[in-house]
């Protein structure tokens, strides 16, 4: 009956590429890249949060707090109030800075024609960065997918199992584009949130509380788990290193997207409320599960190591099979989610900030989606191949995901935030902030990584102070970049 959950599960979501493939066959680039500016406050809600929110919500995190406690809970606040200050300080300002500058629908196409600059060298470095790096992040996708599938199938062999997540993955995101990938998402986030509140509900209604099994000591292979309940009980490396993830959707194109593609700004509040409320229940679930996981699961999970099946130990056992498969199914949608926005933006910075602008800038609109659809299909085999590797060049790569976070926020937030709140910003200060802040997040990892402090934090702060210096260095910017600021700005402007 599980099979049967996840099968119901993947049906709806090929149904909703092909539905989309069908209603928009005729539309353009930008209906394929952007869903048409036409996604609604709900679906751009959940699909911001759910594109957001991979398995490492429903593993990873309550996996490390089953194992070590709440410290690791830091993180999960900061990425709260990076949620929070994201959705009100920058989406409704980019939404109309997007429309106002070009109709641009690529972060690097905003960031050139913000600037009314005629050059497209910066969209074409930052669409090779995000081309990169989000075929490295795909590849993670994958790799979370297959291990998902066989965790619930072990008699599955990891590459077939690998092979079905991205094919139907690559399937809806091939046909539907942009709008299949927020519906999807609509309902995966959905999905997710419905798992985070029902598995704690049913384990508190199920068992008796034990908190004397919060304080025992578990070991597996060398390492020693000992809980700790406070969050403040964690060293101030762990809370700035938390606070700091926060600082990373401010550059984070697959979420920043979504606030330009929703149908008018006005739209944002509603929106901005609905997403809060999700991640902040969300990551309360996820807190919560970790604590029973601790209480009444600590032998089982913490003896093998498997602390990250926490979430998957309990639906198994407290529900139905196929209500356990639903919920399971979570998992799935939480990779998938990630994985399909990060494919969609890889595709639409080569389609649109490399290939209409340097190799074919006659292309129609209908061109472009096909050369859309096919960057799709090439970014997930190279994925694969990456995914599916075994050696240690693989492992390298598949390592690097941890730090792209970093890296993003580093070098693209202080630029984004700058060029939605300076009028005196200015093209040159975008390219040296954008260079600033990845160099110093690089040297950090690779020299200061032993502070204990995440590279984000030097890296967004030295990417701020050089936008800002080069910009005043730079003088005063032209009247039709001033224009675009004050257009944007101004309060009667709900285009």
């Amino acid at each position: 009956m599980t099979i049967v959950a996840f099968v119901i599960y993947f049906a709806a979501m090929l149904g909703i590429g092909i539905y989309f493939f069908l209603k928009d066959k005729n539309t353009g680039e930008k209906d394929y890249f952007l869903g048409g500016r036409k996604m609604g406050p709900w679906v751009t809600a959940m699909s911001a949060q759910a594109s957001d929110m991979s398995a490492w919500l429903l593993m990873g995190l309550p996996g490390s707090m089953v194992a070590f406690g709440f410290g690791a809970a830091w993180i999960g606040i900061g990425l709260v109030l990076g949620t929070v200050l994201n959705w009100v300080i920058c989406a409704k300002r980019l939404r109309k800075f997007s429309k106002v500058a070009g109709d641009s629908i690529t972060l690097p196409q905003y960031l050139t024609n913000r600037f009314c600059e005629k050059s497209h060298v910066l969209s074409v470095v930052c669409a090779i960065v995000f081309l990169i790096s989000f075929t490295i992040y795909v590849a993670s996708g994958f790799v979370a997918g297959a291990t998902v599938f066989t965790t619930l199938i072990p008699s599955l062999n990891q590459n077939v199992a690998m092979l079905i997540f991205a094919l139907i993955l690559i399937v809806y995101t091939f046909l539907g584009g942009f709008s299949a990938v927020c519906w999807t998402d609509f309902v995966q986030g959905t999905l997710m949130l419905i798992a985070m509140i029902a598995v704690p509900i049913v384990v508190l209604c199920s068992e008796q509380m034990n908190p004397e099994a919060l304080t025992k000591v578990y070991s597996y292979q060398g390492t020693e788990y000992r809980f700790v309940t406070s969050f403040f009980s964690a060293s101030w490396q762990d809370i700035v290193t938390g606070l700091g993830w926060g600082l990373g959707y401010f550059g984070m194109p697959h979420i920043l997207v979504r606030f330009m593609a929703i149908e008018k700004p006005s739209m944002i509040k509603k929106s901005a409320t609905v997403a809060i409320i999700w991640v902040t229940i969300s990551l309360v679930g996820a807190i919560v599960i970790a604590y029973f996981g601790r209480m009444f699961f600590a032998e089982e999970l913490l003896t093998t190591g498997n602390q990250k099946l926490v979430f998957i130990v309990m639906a198994k056992k407290y529900f139905p099979a196929f209500i356990a498969g639903i919920l399971l199914s979570a998992i799935i949608a939480a990779s998938m989610s990630t994985a399909d926005s990060q494919l969609l933006v890889a595709s639409s910075s080569f389609t649109s900030d490399i290939y209409k602008p340097c190799i074919n800038p006659k292309a129609t609109d209908n061109q472009l989606m096909w050369i859309g659809r096919g960057v799709v299909v090439v970014v997930s085999v190279v994925a694969f191949f990456i995914a599916s590797n075994k050696g240690s060049a693989a492992q390298a790569i598949m390592e690097l995901v941890e730090n792209a976070w970093g890296l993003f926020g580093a070098s693209f937030g202080p630029v984004i935030l700058l060029s939605l709140f300076w009028r005196r910003f200015t093209y040159h200060g975008a390219v040296a902030g954008i260079i600033a802040g990845a160099l110093m997040d690089i040297l950090w990892l690779l020299f200061c990584k032993g502070t204990g402090i995440y590279e984000i934090i030097p890296g967004f702060l030295f990417g701020l102070v050089t936008a800002i210096c080069f910009s005043l260095a730079q003088g005063e910017p032209g009247k039709k970049v001033t224009d675009i600021f004050d257009t944007a700005t101004d309060p009667k402007y709900n285009d």
